[in-house]
């Protein structure tokens, strides 16, 4: 049995293994930290007065007592070579990254003889390079992470793995293929459109009085609860593939004036959600996509980029028919950028071109609401 060590404190579990004191735990947090902001700090631009310069690896610092093994300098090396690649996507859709900062905090280690296990949490903001008037000025997300170290027989600790422990992968600085839940079935469902995603798109104006809702109460609600959620629902995260993420838009919606419609949980046409009880077009990814078009609260658009605030993006990652992730928009640019907010990772202003960039194989679908 491992034992569980608080912040700041950990010591061997068993007298064979080698001794982990407070130094030692520090220096997994670095290393940590090194980790995260390097993948970070891929994505950002390199130009420093009119040169390239790429940005230092700050893993490649870390020697003696606590380093990565050989097996995951490589992993990291192919990690980064796949963020640099998606920032030069980024780049040919318009947007870079003109600064980062990487903050990783030390939750618990478990240490087991010559084996242990670090969780930490990583908060990262990117800013917007060149952003304009009302546009996002930065972006960013919570992630959560399991490192696992090895000790050899000096007693040098070395980073053999890295796991994500969110629900999904959906992380800016993330390259692992997302989760993808069993698809579900009923009867009749409607089929939502997919949407292009070439840029730049065909203007599709959002007339926002025509519904009666306040998308930006819908915006300002998704802003507030980003990262500290709404203790009048209940929190799936972590409890399944998918997570929190179609919670979260439902009440965002909610919050800007989508009524209950009660009934039985389990029918697509119902959708109600509170502290007790919620309908599975609540939660449900594809049951929300059924109830939405059904009830007519929501039609498809022709391309991501003709959302606008208070819409809702869906990915469908592998292609299988069933969508697997839910996303709502907190603002558009004057220039026709949109930008998303969600749960599972907890992340805010996401451009959409970002997600086109780190999923380009995937599938999308685009909800005016």
């Amino acid at each position: 049995m491992g034992i569980l060590l608080p912040n700041r404190s950990a010591s061997a579990a068993a007298p064979a293994g080698p001794t982990v004191d407070s130094a030692t735990t520090v220096a997994f947090q670095r290393l940590a930290d090194a980790v995260f902001t390097d993948r970070t700090q891929s994505l950002v631009s390199d130009a420093r007065g009119g040169r390239q310069k790429p940005h230092p690896q700050r893993t490649s610092g870390f020697t003696g007592k606590v380093r990565l093994s050989e097996t995951q300098s490589r992993q990291e090396r192919s990690t980064l070579d796949e963020l640099r690649a998606r920032k030069s996507r980024l780049a040919r859709l318009g947007e870079k990254y003109s600064g980062a900062g990487t903050r990783v905090t030390l939750d618990a280690t478990r240490v087991e003889g010559r084996y242990a296990t670090v969780e930490v949490t990583e908060t990262t903001t990117l800013a917007y390079e060149e952003a304009k008037g009302a546009e996002p000025k930065t972006t960013g997300f919570r992630a959560h992470h399991e490192l696992s170290f090895q000790a050899d027989r000096k007693g040098d600790w070395k980073l053999t793995d890295v796991r994500d422990t969110d629900d999904g992968y959906l992380a800016v600085n993330q390259v692992a293929k997302p989760s993808v839940a069993a698809p579900a079935t009923a009867a009749d469902p409607p089929s939502a459109t997919r949407s292009a995603t070439t840029w730049p798109a065909r203007p599709a104006p959002k007339n926002v009085t025509a519904t009666g809702y306040d998308y930006k109460a819908m915006a300002a609600y998704a802003t507030k609860y980003w990262n500290r959620y709404n203790p009048d629902y209940p929190d799936f995260s972590g409890v399944g593939a998918g997570g929190d993420c179609t919670n979260f838009v439902s009440q965002s919606l909610k919050a800007g004036g989508w009524q209950h419609v009660p009934g039985y949980t389990t029918d697509f046409h119902k959708w109600f959600g509170n502290a007790e009880i919620q309908s599975d077009s609540f939660v449900g990814v594809n049951e929300f996509s059924w109830f939405a078009l059904s009830s007519k609260r929501a039609t498809s658009l022709a391309n991501v980029y003709q959302l606008d605030v208070g819409d809702v993006l869906q990915v469908d990652f592998d292609k299988d028919g069933s969508k697997d992730h839910s996303m709502i928009v907190t603002k558009r640019s004057q220039q026709g950028m949109p930008y998303v907010t969600y749960h599972s990772n907890d992340t805010y202003n996401r451009s959409v071109a970002s997600l086109v960039a780190s999923y380009p194989y995937a599938a999308y679908y685009a909800y005016r609401t």
